[in-house]
């Protein structure tokens, strides 16, 4: 993009007051000088915005009219507006509130819509009145009504304006407006669509497919509101064309910026006059007297996290704590000591042999013998969390010492289908000595929990009145998942995690517990089965590690059957071939 006329705009407020004035002034008495300003915003978008748009701040005391400026830190993020409407790519933009992302992009829009011939764009928010409502000043084409009502008769174009619909008449462009729904613009092609507080769009995955091939330009644009929407998913892409809009950027914010390093104030902004008692917050976070004053107005740390920081997880209510989190990240995680794969028979679900890979399904953080025979005097708890197996999500196993309370070992495989995870699972307790077995018998929990029985493994959790006093078993095997039951498990998970009655050596794992928040009415969900696009994955469906700990967690809790403990015996050493020898002899004997 070139800008060959902006460096003739005065940045200064006063200077640019005086500037556009003369302007004016001039153009409204020569036809001549109209016309050559109006090809000079033609060619600059900037000398265009900077010179001929206004805007209003309501919040101002004196005049809340004011002339639009663009700030150093806006400059770029608008040009990068401009190449994605004119080279056709996707652009997402993360913001803190009111850092005049929305206004970017609707200036780049009417531009291209003021100046270039049969562009057509879409402009769509929550809900239909945010994008166009008769007097609401925040509402997008509201902010456009605003600008030709303070441009110049010669500079405004000639149009048809209409709810939620503008024509140029002179270049026959368009602009519309659309609520946000999973339907919208699924018919005619667009130059570009602008997404408006996309974190907020409840069926976002479904905008995505329906927007996909209407255009090649979709701007996705908002605070976050958590991690698990469309948006917050788009932001993990890592081939995704982004900018940030951070507070600190902004000059009237970041005054006094200051931040802090184990403890140790680090002041950023040397030039601020801060009082000798200042109350410094020493979080480790970027800070600023403003900033500091938002956090005390804001009723909940979430608000802050979601306003300002553009943070996904904090922006969400947790229910893991996450400093503690933190902490058990730094204090108990490691690298795996072993990774591989199990390799079992499949008819009679028998271990074999430990196959080590650098990039196989399973990790230890214990080492078995040398002939991969785990000590006897161990007691090992398995816990399992079954997904569709159709890479949606993970089937997921958690191995827990349930003496010491230390995880040992992980599994997790999206493509593994539930019965053949079950033969799978089976193989892997018998190995580690008869573990006791406790899985998520909800939905593929079923045909799991089928294939467990039917390979003949009877170390397993049976179905408890999570609410009696006594928890007395049935004959029903596996954990049912209930809103209750979900809490009370989750709960005592917490409560162990931060007790250290439970020790976590996987970091993942640790990490998935942001993942689960409260909803509006208390309820507990895991965000990354909110809007999943593969409904396999959705839901109570949803398999994580978190669960599969949590439910190992709780098998340190229950008495365990008595299993005659199946003797091991690796491949190809004395005992093995000397046990093959026995069995020949004992045939033969049969046969005479």
């Amino acid at each position: 993009m070139k800008f060959p006329y902006d460096n003739l705009v005065p940045r200064g407020l006063k200077e640019n007051l005086e500037f556009r004035r003369r302007v004016i002034q001039e153009a409204g008495g020569d036809r001549a000088t109209a016309e050559e300003l109006y090809i000079m915003c033609s060619r600059d978008p900037m000398f265009y915005v900077d010179t001929f748009i206004w805007t209003y701040d309501p919040r101002k005391s004196g005049q809340r009219v004011v002339p639009m400026i663009l700030y150093d830190f806006q400059i770029d993020p608008f040009i990068d507006v401009l190449k994605a409407i004119t080279h056709g790519h996707d652009l997402l933009i993360e913001k803190s509130r009111d850092m005049g992302a929305t206004w970017l992009c609707l200036l780049a829009f009417e531009w291209f819509y003021h100046f270039r011939e049969f562009t057509t764009f879409l402009c769509m928010s929550r809900k239909e009145d945010l994008v166009d409502k008769t007097d609401d000043p925040d509402a997008l084409f509201s902010k456009l009504d605003f600008v030709y009502k303070n441009q110049p008769g010669w500079l405004r174009p000639q149009m048809n304006r209409t709810s939620l619909h503008f024509y140029n008449l002179n270049t026959s462009s368009t602009m519309d407006g659309s609520s946000t729904t999973s339907d919208t613009a699924r018919g005619g092609r667009r130059t570009a669509i602008l997404l408006d507080e996309f974190a907020s769009v409840p069926d976002g995955y479904a905008v995505m497919q329906s927007t996909s091939q209407t255009t090649n330009c979709r701007i996705f644009n908002s605070t976050p509101k958590g991690a698990g929407n469309a948006f917050a998913a788009l932001a993990k892409k890592p081939d995704i064309v982004r900018f940030r809009l951070h507070w600190s950027q902004h000059p009237d914010k970041k005054l006094g910026l200051y931040t802090s390093k184990d403890g140790t104030l680090e002041q950023l902004d040397r030039t601020y006059p801060f009082p000798l008692d200042y109350p410094f917050i020493r979080d480790g976070k970027v800070r600023s007297p403003w900033y500091d004053e938002q956090c005390r107005r804001a009723a909940h740390p979430a608000e802050i996290a979601a306003e300002l920081d553009i943070d996904y997880q904090a922006s969400d209510f947790l229910f893991f704590d996450s400093l503690v989190l933190d902490r058990l990240i730094v204090k108990d995680t490691m690298a795996p000591f072993l990774k591989g794969d199990l390799i079992f028979d499949d008819q009679d679900c028998t271990f074999k042999e430990f196959h080590r890979n650098p990039e196989g399904y399973l990790e230890l953080w214990a080492f078995p013998d040398v002939n991969d025979v785990w000590p006897t005097d161990i007691v090992f708890g398995v816990g399992a969390d079954i997904a569709a197996g159709t890479g949606a999500s993970n089937s997921t196993l958690s191995i827990l010492n349930l003496k010491t309370g230390e995880k040992i070992g992980a599994y997790a495989n999206p493509h593994t289908p539930p019965e053949q995870f079950a033969k799978l699972t089976v193989a892997l307790c018998r190995w580690f000595n008869n573990a006791f077995l406790i899985w998520e018998a909800n939905g593929h929990g079923r045909p799991y929990g089928r294939t467990v029985l039917d390979a003949g493994y009877r170390n397993i959790y049976y179905k408890q009145d999570e609410q009696a006093a006594y928890r007395k078993s049935s004959t029903v095997p596996g954990w049912y998942t209930t809103l209750g039951s979900k809490l009370l498990l989750l709960t005592d998970y917490r409560k162990a995690l931060k007790d250290g009655q439970f020790v976590n050596r996987q970091q993942v794992a640790l990490d998935e517990c942001r993942q689960y928040v409260f909803r509006p009415g208390g309820q507990l969900v895991h965000v990354a089965s909110e809007n999943a696009i593969d409904p396999s994955g959705a839901g109570d469906n949803h398999a994580d590690r978190v669960i599969a700990d949590a439910l190992v967690c709780r098998a340190a809790k229950q008495p365990r059957s008595t299993v005659k403990q199946e003797k091991f015996i690796p491949e190809h050493c004395f005992a093995k071939r000397r046990e093959q020898h026995v069995a020949v002899l004992r045939e033969k004997e049969d046969q005479w």
